[in-house]
């Protein structure tokens, strides 16, 4: 049986995006990320089968929530064992994401995913590290004041991931608007149902 890994994030601005991988730079060894892959994770599900995919991708057409005023502030490190394992921007402000991190879980409870245990950071990755990368000291310090202008984001995405040589590859299955009282009906770049994978993919 297929199975599909998933996850529902934010995108930001093409602007935004841009002023994100102008600043990729300054740590050696590092995966820095490219633009099809600079998003806000709201929710990691991970595998799921096709069954569970669709009835996903149907309870997410039930989010109503408001579109919401952000801005980029600042970089930080997420560490694994001790170990720098990401560099990311931070994301703000954080309360009017957070209930959006809640609606989405709650969400996707109801078709029986576990609750997210997490703590919820909103944060964009910049880059993932290995045991090989590094120093990171340098480019924390110089990015300390990273910031952008007020942008906003305006639909929830479904994504699906795949693993390749130079990383993953994110795939829109369903998007979602984000407006004070406006229908939230799922919106699929292509087609309403959760693509099924290609016969070459691992």
């Amino acid at each position: 049986m297929s199975t599909h890994r998933l996850f529902v994030a934010l995108r930001p601005p093409f602007a935004i995006r841009e002023r994100l991988i102008a600043a990729m730079h300054g740590i050696s060894g590092a995966r820095w990320q490219d633009d099809e892959q600079l998003h806000l994770t709201l929710r990691f599900i991970g595998e799921v089968d096709h069954h569970r995919a669709e009835d996903i991708a149907a309870a997410l057409g039930s989010l109503h929530a408001p579109a919401i005023a952000a801005r980029v502030a600042g970089v930080s490190l997420f560490e694994h064992k001790g170990q720098p394992h990401m560099v990311w921007a931070g994301v703000e402000p954080v309360e009017p994401l957070a209930a959006l991190h809640r609606k989405v879980d709650q969400l996707l409870r109801r078709v029986g995913l576990a609750p997210e245990t997490r703590a919820f950071v909103p944060h964009i990755t910049m880059a993932r590290l290995n045991r090989g990368s590094g120093p990171v000291a340098a480019f924390l310090a110089l990015n300390s004041d990273l910031a952008s202008p007020p942008f906003t984001f305006g639909h929830v995405t479904l994504y699906e991931s795949e693993m390749g040589h130079g990383g993953s590859r994110y795939h829109p299955v369903a998007r979602y608007p984000l407006a004070e009282a406006t229908s939230a009906a799922a919106t699929a770049p292509t087609s309403s149902h959760v693509a099924p994978k290609p016969s070459s993919a691992p």
